[in-house]
């Protein structure tokens, strides 16, 4: 018994790891394919390496109570940990060469509950699947003649989103970026009623629009000056909001936006107080798993969330782990549950 308790263990764990299904995708291999050509940056994020740390409040105005029992959104102020970031595995990347920027984001409630979210500036994802991720991530580095033709022709959605990157205005700050949660979750409010929703923060701070050529005059790391300069004259103010889908509206595939004419409310404003520098500050060691949802929130059918809490997972555990090259020391207390 105890030999076939471990045999099943151990199939259990070679399936995990991708060993007797080489063609599966696996945390590994999803992590190394955004490696790029030197290999990953030791000590730092897998991807959005670049980044710089936030503190301040989340102030829910009671509206979001109608769509979730969640604590976070009945009336009052809530402490916030972020994080401002450029989605590439480069944290010396010049900012004008990358054109995701994002935004990692946890809120805590005093019963103890804790809403991570993980939200990008485009209005839709790039690609429908996980394994479309991992493929483009592939296909970007790929050499081979007609390799990005033949993704295309495989990944269609993939050209709506290659056109938002060309004629979409760039800013000169994260304080004019809108952020959005692309995946679907589910809130449930307290009478048991769910419904599918996705979330955005609009900036309060005027948009003034840029190009990456003006951008590339800048300093390379002109976003995390700007930034820190802003909030330390003024806080900078986003508004949540959440917008709720009709059940014909794709839950499952993050590159199809929902109409613009679906309902969305206002449920609060996210507040940054004060920036802190990533190396020693308070976002450093945190992972901004979008599956740890306070009660009143849950995922949905899409298969994003469970991949990049799986990925995210992977690269918290490589990048602690190498503290000579980017000085971690986590107490235990500290280490992600």
């Amino acid at each position: 018994m105890i030999g076939a308790v471990l045999g099943i263990s151990a199939c259990a764990f070679a399936y995990t790891a991708g060993w007797l299904s080489p063609d599966r995708l696996t945390p590994a291999k999803l992590v190394s394919a955004l490696a790029p050509p030197g290999g990953h940056a030791l000590g730092h994020r897998r991807n959005h390496a670049k980044g710089i740390c936030f503190t301040g409040d989340f102030v829910a105005n009671g509206a979001g109570q109608a769509l979730s029992r969640a604590q976070v959104f009945t009336p009052g102020d809530f402490p916030i940990v972020g994080r401002f970031n450029l989605g590439t595995p480069n944290p010396n990347a010049p900012d004008a060469t990358v054109r995701v920027r994002g935004m990692g984001l946890q809120i805590t409630t005093p019963g103890g509950q804790v809403w991570r979210t993980a939200m990008i500036n485009p209005p839709f994802f790039s690609v429908s699947t996980p394994q479309g991720f991992y493929e483009m991530q592939n296909v970007l580095k790929s050499k081979a003649p007609g390799a990005m033709k033949a993704f295309t022709t495989a990944h269609p959605e993939f050209t709506n989103f290659a056109t938002w990157a060309r004629s979409a205005p760039w800013t000169s700050s994260y304080a004019e970026d809108s952020f959005n949660g692309l995946n679907a979750f589910i809130f449930t409010n307290s009478a048991g009623i769910s419904r599918p929703v996705r979330w955005s923060l609009k900036p309060e701070a005027p948009i003034v629009p840029t190009t990456q050529e003006a951008l590339a005059k800048l300093a390379p790391d002109y976003l995390e000056r700007e930034i820190t300069s802003r909030v330390a004259a003024a806080p900078q103010k986003w508004k949540m909001r959440v917008t709720l889908a009709e059940p014909d509206d794709p839950t499952n595939d993050p590159s199809k936006p929902w109409p613009e004419a679906r309902p969305s409310v206002e449920v609060g404003t996210l507040i940054v107080r004060r920036i802190e520098q990533e190396r020693d500050g308070p976002c450093r060691d945190l992972n901004f798993d979008p599956t740890i949802l306070p009660d009143g929130m849950s995922v949905s059918d899409d298969p994003f969330p469970a991949a990049r809490s799986s990925a995210y997972a992977r690269s918290y555990n490589l990048r602690t782990s190498e503290a000579k090259d980017y000085p971690y020391q986590l107490p235990a207390e500290e280490i992600q549950k």
